[in-house]
């Protein structure tokens, strides 16, 4: 599921004219490394990413989408975006890859 994901973030990053540089996943959330042109909003992406990957995962995985609802939600409505800025890019793909993955 967590490999579907990828390739529908990297889909859904490609159509926004964006590039999905780095994916990892924790048990309830992904890192994302994105680099996208300026004139994309953050909101926008992160709404294209969640909403395509949402509908998308729960049509192809239905039972095992059911544990991770949150009521009748698969995602949070909550994300977190930073910009590196200044920090090599070395450094932020090392942090995403040291996240915890589940087994």
């Amino acid at each position: 599921m967590l490999t579907g994901c990828e390739h529908l973030m990297i889909d859904t990053c490609t159509d926004l004219g964006a590039q999905l540089r780095e994916f990892n996943d924790e048990t309830d959330h992904v890192h994302l490394l994105v680099h996208y042109p300026l004139k994309l909003a953050v909101s926008t992406l992160v709404n294209g990413l969640t909403g395509v990957s949402s509908r998308q995962l729960r049509q192809q995985y239905p039972d095992q989408i059911h544990k991770y609802l949150s009521g009748q939600h698969f995602r949070s409505p909550s994300y977190i975006a930073a910009s590196r800025g200044g920090a090599p890019l070395s450094i932020i793909k090392q942090y995403i890859e040291q996240q915890n993955h589940p087994d």
